[in-house]
């Protein structure tokens, strides 16, 4: 089987909504899985505030997530432009998988949220994939193929799948960015699954 890291944090629903659209996506794909984790959030000191054991929701993730995925697609609200610092925290802390390589030649993608359509969500979507060019993961995007991307009114890019959730985050999910989410998951599982096979 092929195993699929979907990686995120949510504040406020959104960003955990996309994951579970592009878990989806992921697992439309014979012989794949998603393995969705969460990162808890972090204290002004950028400490650890929740429980070893989130309360609900998917488990917090772990070095081994990293390790034992054949690809990694990890997902943030847009905080100012850039990635909330939970997730941050949590790549920092990734220097022994970086040393020894774990996510090199994995395939890998992103994915983000925010209010309001000029909210940052690709400046967002950058600051994610910086780090997993420095892990050496071959990143994944999608291509103008996927219709969704030229008649989408909201969410969506080349970079990454996004969302614009509102002021309060409720805006309900478009078709478009529904199609978006499912067609980026679909690519990481495939490209995955190639590689898995002729290794």
């Amino acid at each position: 089987m092929t195993e699929i890291l979907v990686l995120y944090f949510s504040r406020h629903g959104s960003v955990a909504s996309l994951a579970k659209a592009i878990s989806h996506g992921v697992e439309t794909i014979e012989g794949c899985s998603a393995r969705v984790r969460t990162v808890p959030a972090v204290s002004a000191t950028t400490e650890a505030t929740e429980d070893s054991i989130p309360q609900n929701g998917p488990p917090y993730a772990s070095p081994s997530d990293l390790e034992e995925c054949d690809g990694i697609i990890i997902g943030s609200p847009a905080y100012f432009g850039n990635m909330a610092a939970p997730l941050k925290y949590y790549l920092d802390q990734t220097t022994p998988q970086w040393l020894t390589g774990a996510l090199v030649n994995k395939p890998a993608a992103v994915f983000s949220s925010s209010s309001s359509f000029h909210g940052g969500q690709e400046t967002a979507l950058f600051s994610m994939l910086v780090p997993l060019m420095h892990h050496g993961a071959l990143l994944v995007g999608i291509p103008y193929t996927e219709e969704s991307l030229n008649t989408t009114q909201t969410g969506g890019t080349p970079y990454g799948a996004t969302h614009v959730s509102g002021q309060d985050s409720k805006l309900p999910f478009t078709d478009d960015e529904k199609k978006i989410c499912h067609a980026l998951g679909k690519r990481v599982a495939t490209v995955a699954r190639k590689l898995s096979l002729q290794s």
